[in-house]
């Protein structure tokens, strides 16, 4: 095929469709009027899904689509703007599925002259796709069926040059673990949703993209302008970069809603990830009780304290970094790439792990042998897995056997104990490998527990299937929306009170409402009345990831310009208010993907118990406290006129979006009978 001269509008106006069954690959146009009203990104791959995926599909089989959406900002000239979305119906949660990535896989792809390109459909053999711009080929990947990750891109552009990027599953997508991810860029992950064992059940080992032709926009000037000026203000306070250590990120988690939360600065978080990345968050969550621990049951007083976590902390994993790195389009780099040339586990090359994946295998396993960490890492990225699922199986492993609900019996003689590094590694190949044990444990917390039984669901904490990220909601009242009433459940890169108080929204829209510069405790923890300033965040973040931008460009203090990037980028002129309505439908959409498949997340995405502090810690930043997940839910839903009984969003409301194939399918008494 010739490469799609696309309309010079930030958008090829085209997608690529293949059916694996048949092994076909065609394409469809788009209208630009398409684009105005869902943009690209995962607003383009709501709209496709909800086309074409049947009610009560399975998530593994054939009728499922999965589908790698570029954002409508990527390669136009703007930054932080080289994020993809993975898209499709989640075997986790068995409702809608997303997960976001970053690395360079995203602008290659749309440089095929595509925005998106969606599989439906299973192979009768291992196959990946091929893309160039001039052509687009299913070739059999039998040799690359069982090879890691990072082994299978390495082989692929070996193939096909340094210039093509790769996305692809490793083995746990193969063995159709639940909580499998996507590998791009030698382990940068989509990770959330599972998506990876869908990729896997359809005999999907890779999407290789290799294009060339740049998309047009409609101002290219403007663009360059807008970026210049965004990148200036990310300069400022750079001086006060070598304050910023574990003392200092340690003193701000102490002083964090203790007895006043202060709006944060945010230049000082971006400080924090141009030095450090996102590892900086280890000591400042840890002392703020932001960090879950000892499986969502422990608190840094009694647990994990500054002698621990101070061992896997910010300046422990900068030491080993040796060079650093960003994602396409990003200026931050909070990327790193480190090497533990000894100790028990050498590493000789791979990306520094993410504060998720610090606590997940470190406070929520109360392990702070740092080189265990980066091997658990390391294991994680070539398997291709979600290592915040993987955490919290791994912790709910060691309080079952702690409390006798599994013994040495089903784990092959391994003695589970919590901060048992060896023994944590141990298992974690087992889960790898689906071996004993570990085949149990494979599919996440929600599916081990009743394949278990002995009430082993007492310790599987999870928000609807989906393991629970590594940020408490009882101390940032705001991720319980994220947590619970997303249309992806337990996700944390949503919506929450930290992410308004940096994002200053109230400068862009007039739906948001001015934060407050000083919350007391007692503000911040009264759940009425809050839903409308999450429910502006939720819609923004749809804005955000519809448009391919990394949500920490979102936070830096320098307010960036999505809104003006987008009308520069298409020739169009919507107000930020409009724009801010176009990610109120996409979520919109996704949040009725779920109800039309009977699910309503009020019912049954309700997060396990100890999030909300059932049994409230005794000792530590959270001491005492108990969210009321209920009027927050509450508070929530009529902020997205969402009946919280049926979970169906209010046909006036729906009729303003102009989503009117929902209300087909919500309401279908309202619609005139077909001729």
């Amino acid at each position: 095929m010739d490469a799609h001269e696309g309309q010079g509008k930030g958008f090829f106006g085209r997608i690529c469709i293949v059916d694996l069954t048949e092994g076909r690959v065609e394409f469809e146009d788009l209208e630009e009027s398409f684009y105005r009203k869902y943009l690209s990104g995962v607003g383009l791959g709501a709209k496709v899904l909800w086309d074409r995926i049947k009610p009560s599909a399975d998530p593994l089989g054939p009728e499922n689509i999965l589908g790698f959406t570029t954002g409508l900002l990527t390669d136009t000239g703007s930054v932080f703007t080289g994020r993809f979305i993975v898209v499709g119906k989640s075997p986790l949660s068995r409702g809608w599925g997303d997960s976001n990535c970053g690395g360079y896989f995203s602008p290659f792809l749309k440089r095929c002259g595509v925005d998106a390109v969606f599989f439906s459909g299973r192979s009768e053999k291992p196959v990946y796709l091929y893309m160039d711009g001039k052509h687009a080929e299913l070739r059999d990947a039998g040799d690359l069926w069982g090879k890691d990750a990072i082994e299978t891109e390495e082989e692929l552009r070996g193939r096909h040059g340094k210039s093509s990027q790769v996305a692809c599953i490793g083995p746990a997508g193969e063995r159709l673990s639940y909580i499998a991810g996507i590998s791009t860029d030698r382990g940068r992950m989509a990770a959330r949703s599972g998506l990876g064992a869908v990729m896997g059940s359809k005999k999907l080992k890779a999407v290789v993209a290799a294009g060339k032709t740049r998309v047009g926009v409609a101002d290219r000037e403007k663009i360059r302008a807008l970026s210049e000026e965004f990148r200036s203000k990310l300069k400022r306070f750079d001086s006060l970069k070598p304050l910023v250590g574990d003392t200092f990120l340690s003193l701000c988690g102490k002083t964090l809603g203790r007895p006043l939360f202060l709006r944060g600065p945010a230049f000082i978080w971006r400080l924090m990830l141009s030095k450090f990345g996102t590892p900086s968050f280890t000591p400042m969550s840890a002392e703020s009780g932001d960090s879950p621990m000892k499986n969502w049951a422990g608190n840094v007083a009694e647990d994990f304290p500054a002698r621990m976590y101070g061992k896997i902390g910010a300046n422990a994993v900068l030491g080993y970094e040796v060079k650093k790195y960003g994602c396409y389009s990003c200026p931050l780099r909070c990327g790193g790439i480190v090497k533990m040339s000894e100790g028990p586990y050498p590493i000789q090359e791979m990306h520094k792990p993410e504060y998720e994946t610090i606590c997940s295998f470190g406070a929520m396993l109360l392990n702070n042998d740092l080189a265990s960490i980066f091997k658990l890492n390391d294991m994680v990225n070539r398997a291709g897995m979600d290592s915040i699922s993987f955490g919290g199986v791994l912790a709910f492993a060691i309080e079952c056997f702690e409390n006798g609900v599994i013994g040495p019996r089903d784990t092959g003689g391994l003695e589970l104990k919590w901060g048992d590094s060896a023994a944590i590694l141990q298992l974690a190949s087992m889960i790898i490998a689906r071996e004993g044990i570990g085949d149990v444990l494979a599919d996440g917390v929600k599916q081990a527990a009743e394949r278990i039984g002995n009430a082993a669901e007492r310790f599987a904490v999870h928000c609807g299937g989906v393991e629970a990220p590594m940020h408490d909601p009882k101390f940032d009242p705001g991720f319980g929306t994220s947590h619970y009433c997303e249309p992806t459940p337990g996700r944390h890169t949503i919506t929450s009170d930290q992410y308004l108080d940096v994002q200053y929204l109230e400068n862009t829209f007039r739906r948001a409402k001015p934060m407050r510069l000083l919350t007391t405790r007692r503000q911040k923890h009264r759940y009425d009345g809050r839903g409308e300033a999450l429910a502006v965040g939720s819609c923004y973040k749809m804005l955000v990831d519809a448009a391919g931008v990394c949500l920490f460009g979102t936070q830096l203090g320098a307010e960036i310009p999505i809104c003006q990037w987008i009308n520069a980028a298409t020739g169009w002129d919507l107000s930020n208010d409009e724009y801010l309505e176009i990610g109120e439908r996409i979520e919109q959409l996704r949040h009725a993907f779920n109800v039309r498949d009977g699910l309503n997340p009020i019912r049954d995405f309700r997060p396990h118990p100890r999030i909300s502090g059932d049994q409230p810690h005794r000792s530590g930043p959270l001491k005492n406290i108990t969210l009321d997940m209920d009027t927050l839910a509450r508070s929530f839903y009529s902020a997205m006129s969402w009946d919280a009984s049926t979970g169906k969003t209010d046909l006036q409301r729906l009729r303003r979006l102009g989503l009117d194939d929902v209300i087909a399918v919500l309401y279908p008494d309202t619609c005139p009978e077909s001729e």
